[in-house]
């Protein structure tokens, strides 16, 4: 990071911090809400319904036709919706080059386990059963999202349907029972996140079920048949270990995985890409990616891929 990545970032982070967190949950979901920030106005932006779940459809300019992506949200299956996400999801079909869909799909406490994975599936099978090819669809997401983002492969391999071309997580949250390392020696760095706050937001999804549960942690799934994955983390996360630790079970099941590791960086940086020049960085390496990864389809890559951006 150069001094205006460090200016910027702690700008941001003064932003963020000025206000506390509501304790009533609704109160909350307003709060995460203004984090977002708006569309960018040359992206088309229509509501729809797929496979049963209200979804935004995000399209940029010149959008290819033939290709289209799935982005799960972020927000520790609480939190999180249009209002936070959707200027991200729509840099990334910029980046990408063609229109991503973001399903509204059900969140916690009013609706917990397995129901956000179910609507994710609903959401890929309903593509399917538009005449999408598969190798046409990418799925990603941030955070819970990108943890969902996992499951979801593992749980669409599981139903013998056929998986997406590419897939991108971005600060995945893979293991809820929170045994990674760096969940407990980076939160004393990890600005935006802590032990509490996850366990309670893990607890409200979980409702009982075993953290483990690799449908809720994919991280203690079989990982084999995986798509080509991009794994972006950076480097001041609680849930660092999280994707090093599932970038490592990729690439020992022979699953093609890229891995960045983003120094300085902190839990969806993305989100923030208005503010910061590293996410705007990080969204266009990520576009990059499905776009070529998923273009390619069932393309081998040499795994693991590691690299450190600056």
């Amino acid at each position: 990071m150069n001094d205006a990545d460090h200016a910027e970032l702690a700008k941001l982070l003064d932003l963020l911090g000025a206000d506390e967190w509501p304790a009533d949950l609704l109160e909350g979901r307003e709060f995460y809400d203004t984090w977002g920030t708006p569309v960018a106005p040359d992206i088309e932006v229509t509501e729809r319904e797929v496979g049963g779940v209200p979804a935004y459809l995000l399209t940029p300019p010149q959008a290819d036709p033939a290709r289209i992506g799935l982005w799960l949200h972020g927000g520790g299956y609480v939190f999180g919706s249009q209002r936070s996400h959707g200027s991200m999801v729509g840099e990334a079909a910029r980046s990408a080059g063609f229109a991503f869909l973001h399903p509204q799909y059900r969140r916690a406490p009013e609706h917990r386990f397995p129901a956000a994975l179910e609507d994710a599936v609903a959401a890929y099978t309903a593509l399917l059963d538009e005449g999408r090819p598969p190798e046409g669809i990418v799925v990603a997401g941030d955070s819970a999202g990108g943890g969902l983002t996992l499951a979801t492969l593992l749980a669409l391999r599981d139903r013998g349907l056929p998986m997406p071309g590419a897939a991108a997580c971005v600060s995945p949250w893979a293991d809820l029972a929170g045994t990674g390392e760096t969940f407990v020696s980076k939160e004393h760095i990890d600005p935006l996140m802590t032990r509490s706050v996850v366990a309670d937001v893990a607890d409200a999804y979980l409702a009982g079920a075993a953290p483990e549960t690799p449908y809720a942690s994919p991280l203690y799934g079989d990982v084999r048949g995986l798509p080509p994955t991009l794994i972006q983390v950076g480097e001041r996360e609680m849930l660092h270990s999280d994707s090093e630790r599932f970038a490592a079970k990729l690439a020992e099941a022979g699953s093609p995985v890229t891995l960045e590791v983003w120094p300085g960086m902190v839990h969806v940086w993305h989100l923030h890409h208005s503010r910061l020049a590293k996410g705007r960085e990080a969204l266009a390496r990520l576009g990059a990616f499905l776009r070529t990864a998923g273009a390619e389809g069932s393309r081998q890559e040499e795994a693991p891929c590691t690299s450190a951006t600056k």
